[in-house]
């Protein structure tokens, strides 16, 4: 294992949400454009605490995304000043918690501050791990040409190259035509 548990999941958690952004999502749209499209991602990625359901808290929600798409492009030096400042506007105080099937793990909000701020604070601590375990290579952006798509890469020798099984198959069907046509 190469993070605790809580930080994969955290870690990711953020790259869902940084791969719902235009041209990184499926769809090619934004995927977090409507109160809709937030309950959508938190159904099949569960966040306790409070969750206000409007388009306020969207915008926000957006701006996390924004900021975490920043940190998996910078270097660990880089990334300790953005990590540092998400938690410090946050006003994050760790603590221990354990809810619903999940053991005994770290939050740094109160269940009832926004979303949004959760999110980045999640994501901030989850950061922390990768950035003292100076892993930060783990956190890439997808190989494909025509793909921005960010992922965490948990493989044992951490040669991940896509986001997607898709974007590896259409990449290799590229590879192929061309070798192909050069014979």
């Amino acid at each position: 294992m190469l993070f605790a548990p809580d930080t994969e999941e955290a870690l990711e958690f953020a790259v869902v949400l940084a791969n719902t952004e235009p041209g990184a999502s499926r769809s090619g749209t934004d995927e977090l454009a409507t109160v809709a499209h937030l309950e959508e991602l938190l159904r099949h990625n569960t966040f306790t605490g409070r969750i206000d359901r409007d388009e306020a808290e969207v915008r926000e929600v957006r701006k996390a995304r924004a900021q975490i798409r920043e940190v998996w492009t910078l270097g660990r030096d880089e990334a300790v000043e953005v990590v540092n400042r998400m938690l410090r506007e946050a006003r994050a105080l760790p603590y221990l918690t354990r809810h619903d099937d999940s053991d005994w793990h770290m939050h740094a909000t109160e269940p009832d501050a926004p979303l949004a701020e959760r999110i980045r604070v999640e994501a901030a601590l989850a950061l922390i791990d990768v950035i003292r375990m100076n892993e930060m290579g783990r956190l890439r952006v997808c190989a494909a040409d025509d793909c921005t798509g960010l992922f965490v890469d948990l493989s044992r020798n951490g040669s991940k190259r896509f986001c997607t099984v898709r974007c590896g198959n259409r990449m290799n069907m590229v590879a192929f035509r061309a070798r192909k046509a050069e014979t």
